[in-house]
C-alpha cells in the first residue's frame, strides 16, 4: 500500500527521533540500520527512501538531540528563572541525568564519537555546542565579550567532562564526587562565586 506524503514525512521524524536516542544508548558505530528502523516500527527497506545514507541520519539524529537537550536547559531554567545557571547546574550535574543514557546530554554521549563522524554530523555538534554557550555567557559573567565567552567555555567543558567521567567509573561515592566537584567549581568561576555547601540529588 502506498504510503501517503503525510505519513512518509511523519514516518521521517519519528526515524529521527527514535536515532537521536538510540544513538546516545549505542553509539552511532554501536547499531545498525536494521535496528534503528526496527525501533520506529518501519522496515530497513523505508530507510533509503528517506535518508541518503546513515551519515544523513546521524546528522539529522545529532541536531535533534540537541534542540532536546537545549530545550531541557530552557525548562529548567524556567522552574527557576531567578537562577538559571543554579538550575542548570541541578539538572546537569545531577546523578539522575548521568543515568539517562538516551535522553541524556549528546555531546556527553557522543563527543568522541563525533569527533570521528562525516563534517555534517560535527556541524550538527557545534551548532548545540554554540548554543550551549550562548545560554551560559550571559549567566556566568557580567558583561558580554570575550571574558565571559570564554568563562561560560571553561564552565561547559567542565560540565560535560564531569558527566562523562561520572559515567566511566564504578565507584558510586567517586562518580557523585565528580558531579559535585564539577558544581562548585562552576560556581566558584561564575560572577557569583558562591560555592555549593548542600549535596547535589
Amino acid at each position: 500500500m502506498r504510503v501517503s506524503r503525510v505519513q512518509a514525512e511523519q514516518n521521517r521524524q519519528t526515524v529521527i527521533d527514535v536515532a537521536s536516542r538510540l544513538f546516545r544508548e549505542h553509539g552511532f558505530d554501536g547499531i545498525g540500520l536494521k535496528d534503528l528502523m526496527k525501533g520506529a516500527g518501519l522496515t530497513q527497506g523505508a530507510f533509503y527512501k528517506q535518508f541518503a545514507s546513515k551519515e544523513d541520519l546521524a546528522a539529522q539524529a545529532s541536531r535533534r538531540a540537541l534542540e532536546s537537550a537545549a530545550n531541557r536547559w530552557s525548562t529548567a531554567v524556567a522552574a527557576k528563572p531567578e537562577d538559571p545557571l543554579g538550575a542548570v547546574i541541578d539538572f546537569y550535574l545531577s546523578a539522575g541525568h548521568r543515568e539517562e543514557k538516551m535522553d541524556g546530554c549528546p555531546v556527553v554521549a557522543l563527543g568522541s564519537d563525533a569527533a570521528r563522524q562525516s563534517v555534517e554530523v560535527k556541524a550538527s555538534f557545534e551548532a548545540g555546542i554554540k548554543e550551549y554557550l550562548e545560554m551560559l555567557g550571559p549567566w556566568v559573567g557580567e558583561a558580554d565579550g570575550e571574558e565571559a565567552s570564554g568563562k561560560a567555555k571553561a564552565i561547559l567543558s567542565m560540565m560535560v567532562g564531569a558527566v562523562v567521567l561520572s559515567r566511566a567509573v564504578n565507584d558510586e561515592q567517586l562518580s557523585k564526587q565528580f558531579l559535585e566537584a564539577a558544581a562548585n567549581g562552576v560556581l566558584t568561576m561564575s560572577s557569583t562565586g558562591n560555592v555549593r555547601q548542600e549535596p547535589l540529588r
